[in-house]
Parts: structure tokens; C-alpha cells; sequence
């Protein structure tokens, strides 16, 4: 399996091209509804495939956590994926997918993995809501193969946040409001991200805007552009701030970046890139489509001071000072 994911690093080059790799996987036989589903995760957020290690079990985990494994020395916490998305397949679990995104590791159990498939951003589409209320609104986006089958790409960053508590309440105290009225477009196809984004926007006194990819928010930039325009403004006086995920369907956060930045009209509007592919390589990426910051996600606190810097430089040095 480990031939599966060489060469990696070279996938980056598809940054910016609208284009996506995929590692294709199954949780299995569903003994309720006999329908075996196959499912994709990004190859940028897989660090390896391994045979499942022994897996010990700890007090007080969240729900579908099965344990801790012990990885060259790091405690990594197992997600048993079946069991969390109300799957209930026969057989073991024999194999494990190893993610690392904005800076945690934890391992997804899966039935089995297929092959990498190089797929581009707008073939994904938005699930229809059947789909993501049946599996618990995990379902971020899906696409047909020529073969028929349905691939649904798993919202990987709910599970952490779910079972590492991170939209508690606490975690977006103490973030001080700002003095002046701004507006923010937000995108993101994580339901819990935008959660959380709102969440840090109201704690800020921010108006945001959402918008659940980049072909959403951009249409959204058009309506705002031509409402400023109508209305004798610029864009910049009605609209501060772009802040965007990088993995979304239809249109990612690279070329709606490369968009906003190529189109007059939006000058003197930052765009602040919220990710978590957080590594250097990204924001060495995100930079070269003319991104203005980078900030990685779900960490609330980083994630207002980025956007207060964007919109306020001289408040974030009073604040500092």
C-alpha cells in the first residue's frame, strides 16, 4: 500500500488548476441496507495506508473513537468510520487510513482502499440533502464515475471536531468585539467550519456572508459588485474581506482566489486563506494566486486576529500593545 502513496509531494503542481486527487476507500457491506458505498478523501490530507495495529481502548472517548494506536512513538487517536457514520458492516476493519490536517494525526478504520483517482473540482458537486441527512450531514460533495458508481467525499474535518470538542462554547471567549462596522464573505463546504467561522464573526461584531464553495461565492461577489455599482461605490466600501477554505466542489479556493484577484473590480479586497492544509507548501501555494494571509482552521482565537489584521492593522497594535 505504500506504493499507493508515493510521490505526494508532487501532487501539489495541481494547486491553482482546479483539480483534486482522491484516495477512493469502503466501510463495507451495510447489513441493513445491503448497499455498499464507496467514499474519497483528499490524497493531500493522507499521510499513509497501513494494516490496522493493535488498537487500546481508553476511558471517556468520544463517540466512534475506538482507542489510541502507537505510531513510531505518537499516540494517535483510531476513528472506527462505520460505526460514526451509522454504518453497520460485517467483518473487521482490517485497514487504516492515516490523516494529518491541521496539525493532528488520527487514524479512519476502513473496510478496504481502492486506487487515487485525479478528478477535477467542478465534476464534485453539492450532495443532495437526502444523501447528507442519511449519513449525518458528513457528505461535503459527490461525483459519478464513468463506471456508474457514486463517490461521496467524507467531511474529515467534522469528525475531528466532533471528537475533539472543537465547537465548544469556550473556545470563542474573550475574543474582543470590534469598534467598526466590516462585512465578510465566507466559503467553506464544511457545515462545522462555517459554524465556527460564524461563530468567530459574531464574537468580532462582524457581518459575514456565507457560501458553501467557491462557485457560490463567487457568484455572490458578482451580485455585490454590481449592487456597488449601481449604488456609485466600490466594492471595497461594501465588501472588507474574502475569507476561503481551499478544498471545495465545483470551484476551489485557488481559483477563486485567482479569479478575485485577476478582476479589477474586487482591488482593495483581501482575501484570507483558512485551511486545514495548513503546511508551508500550501501557503506557499495560496501565495502564488496572489492570497493576502493564511490561517489555519479551527483554532477561533488565530482566526479573529488574522481577520482583525486584515481589516484593522491599527486596532490588532492597540490590542498588542
Amino acid at each position: 500500500m505504500s506504493e499507493l502513496l508515493k510521490s505526494i509531494d508532487a501532487r501539489t503542481r495541481l494547486a491553482g488548476t482546479n483539480k483534486l486527487e482522491i484516495l477512493l476507500f469502503s466501510l463495507g457491506t451495510d447489513l441493513r441496507t445491503q448497499r455498499k458505498e464507496s467514499f474519497g478523501i483528499n490524497v493531500f490530507k493522507v499521510r499513509e495506508v497501513m494494516r490496522t495495529p493493535p488498537v487500546t481502548a481508553a476511558p471517556d472517548m468520544q463517540p466512534g473513537v475506538e482507542g489510541m494506536v502507537s505510531l513510531r512513538g505518537q499516540l494517535v487517536p483510531v476513528v472506527d468510520l462505520s460505526k460514526y457514520c451509522g454504518i453497520d458492516p460485517e467483518g473487521k476493519r482490517e485497514i487504516m487510513i492515516v490523516t494529518e490536517y491541521n496539525g493532528h494525526t488520527q487514524g479512519f478504520l476502513v473496510e478496504s482502499v481502492d486506487t487515487i483517482l485525479r478528478l477535477d473540482w467542478a465534476q464534485m458537486r453539492i450532495p443532495p440533502e437526502m444523501m447528507t441527512s442519511r449519513l449525518g450531514g458528513l457528505v461535503t460533495a459527490v461525483t459519478e464515475l464513468e463506471d456508474s458508481r457514486l463517490i461521496m467525499m467524507l467531511d474529515v474535518e467534522e469528525v475531528l471536531a466532533e471528537t475533539t470538542k472543537y465547537d465548544d462554547d469556550y473556545l470563542f471567549r474573550d475574543i474582543p468585539s470590534m469598534e467598526r462596522d466590516f462585512t465578510v464573505l465566507y466559503a467553506d463546504d464544511s457545515s462545522v467550519a462555517r459554524k465556527q467561522i460564524e461563530k468567530t464573526l459574531q464574537a468580532l461584531g462582524v457581518r459575514g456572508v456565507p457560501a458553501v464553495n467557491g462557485r457560490a461565492a463567487w457568484e455572490e461577489l458578482e451580485k455585490i459588485a454590481k449592487h456597488a455599482e449601481a449604488t456609485g461605490r466600490k466594492v471595497w466600501e461594501v465588501l472588507n474581506l474574502v475569507l476561503t477554505d481551499v478544498e471545495m466542489p465545483e470551484m476551489d479556493g485557488y481559483i477563486l482566489t485567482k479569479k478575485i484577484k485577476s478582476d479589477q473590480r474586487f482591488d482593495g479586497v483581501p482575501v484570507l486563506m483558512h485551511s486545514s492544509l495548513s503546511s508551508i507548501s500550501n501557503q506557499t501555494l495560496g501565495k502564488s494566486v496572489g492570497v493576502d494571509g493564511y490561517v489555519p482552521k479551527f483554532e477561533p482565537h488565530r482566526l479573529a486576529g488574522a481577520v482583525r489584521q486584515m481589516l484593522s492593522p491599527e486596532d490588532t497594535q492597540l490590542l498588542s500593545s
